[in-house]
């Protein structure tokens, strides 16, 4: 069967699959999933490596789409509304899901560098699934816009704190190692780099397409417009290891807060359009790419990573909350919103497999291996149960309409 053929059956199918697990009361893309397993070459095997590879732009493109459409929402005068309690959040979140696994994970192992890589892949977190629940449902509210906000901005925290985590372990790792000290500048640096280049090029694209749309009267022109500078931003990125989301946020973000509502708008009702079609492929690949065989590496480092992680966040969301006296629902429900997990972690994963082993130690090879197997299994779990939990914690805070 031809790839166009593949797609189309996976379309169709996806669809109807979506609908059932409406009707179970369970988020559509939980279906997306499950058919992207089923036709995983873990099970019936329609979807082999290389047509995934091929397939890449597909998820790249949807990603894009979200952390555009994230950036919409980050409207300066909305954000107003949520008070300082947004930032105290972010930060609150993403250090204490850092410093719970790093505890966590070294009480386990007494194992430092182990400890520190964990701990660092915590805070990273997956907006598409936060997101495609958040559309499908209609959800409007205070909680609504906080998720937006955070599972927007703490992707930037998340490589800082990846940036300095990493850089500890390879310290250490390298030191045991018998090749002296390993600096810890260059991670940090490159860390500051990939956040300061996205937000920059970011900017740049979102000031060209603001310029662009405000000279368009068509929503079908503005649609083609935002999907162009959704592809230069995905394009950007993969070519100077930017932060895709954080680049497309930033388009977003200055394209909200320098036009007219109504334009906006009209960019919003035109992406609504298209989501539910990238949502299903997005979604169904992601499902094809989950590799069953690694969910018995879960182990007991991987359920105190899960525990581990799932309590940073939402206690952390929590404490942030409080600090930055923000609403009930926000205090509640926020932290069930932000635990799914899947690209970035594995992405990040992989960096540290890569590096480590090159390290050529016994020590820096076994962190290496528990790391990358561990995250790419939990990460199943997340993907999962994320969406899960954040319609639970939106139907709790009355924020879909019936």
């Amino acid at each position: 069967m031809t790839m166009s053929a593949i797609i189309g059956v996976t379309l169709m199918l996806a669809h109807y699959t979506g609908l059932a697990t409406r009707r179970i009361r369970l988020p559509s893309l939980i279906g997306y999933m499950v058919l992207g397993v089923v036709f995983s070459s873990s099970a019936l095997g329609v979807f082999d490596e290389e047509s995934l590879e091929k397939l890449a732009f597909i998820p790249n493109l949807a990603l894009g789409l979200v952390a555009f459409s994230i950036g919409l929402e980050l409207n300066v005068g909305s954000l107003r509304t949520l008070g300082r309690g947004i930032i105290y959040i972010i930060f609150a979140e993403s250090l204490m899901a850092f410093g719970v696994v790093t505890a966590a994970v070294y009480l386990l192992t007494s194992d430092m560098p182990m400890a520190l890589v964990f701990g660092a892949m915590a805070p990273a977190s997956a907006p598409a699934g936060t997101v495609a629940v958040i559309h499908e449902c209609r959800a409007r509210g205070p909680l609504t816009k906080a998720l937006y906000a955070v599972v927007g901005f703490d992707d930037g925290l998340a490589i800082v704190i990846f940036g300095f985590a990493y850089a500890m372990a390879r310290s250490l790792l390298v030191g045991e190692a018998g090749g002296g000290e390993a600096s810890m500048l260059p991670e940090l640096v490159g860390a500051a780099k990939e956040i300061g280049l996205s937000m920059l090029f970011g900017g740049v694209i979102g000031l060209l397409l603001s310029l662009l749309v405000a000279r368009t009267k068509s929503g079908r022109d503005m649609l083609v417009l935002s999907i162009a500078s959704t592809l230069i931003g995905i394009g950007i990125s993969a070519q100077f290891h930017l932060s895709l989301v954080l680049t497309n946020m930033v388009v977003g973000f200055v394209l909200v807060n320098r036009q007219r509502e109504s334009v906006v708008h009209e960019v919003m009702s035109q992406l609504a359009n298209i989501m539910p079609l990238l949502f299903i492929l997005f979604f169904s690949l992601a499902g094809a790419h989950i590799k069953l065989a690694s969910l018995p590496s879960l182990g007991l480092l991987g359920m105190v990573y899960v525990l581990a992680r799932s309590a940073g966040l939402v206690g952390g969301a929590r404490v942030g909350a409080i600090m930055g006296r923000a609403g009930d629902n926000v205090r509640k429900y926020l932290g069930l919103g932000i635990l799914s997990q899947a690209g970035v972690a594995i992405g990040l994963a992989l960096v540290v497999s890569n590096e480590f082993t090159r390290i050529g130690s016994s020590h820096a090879v076994k962190v290496a291996g528990s790391v990358l197997t561990t995250v790419t299994a939990t990460s199943i779990f997340f993907e999962f149960v994320g969406p899960i939990l954040t319609k639970f914690a939106l139907e709790r805070a009355g924020e879909i309409p019936k």
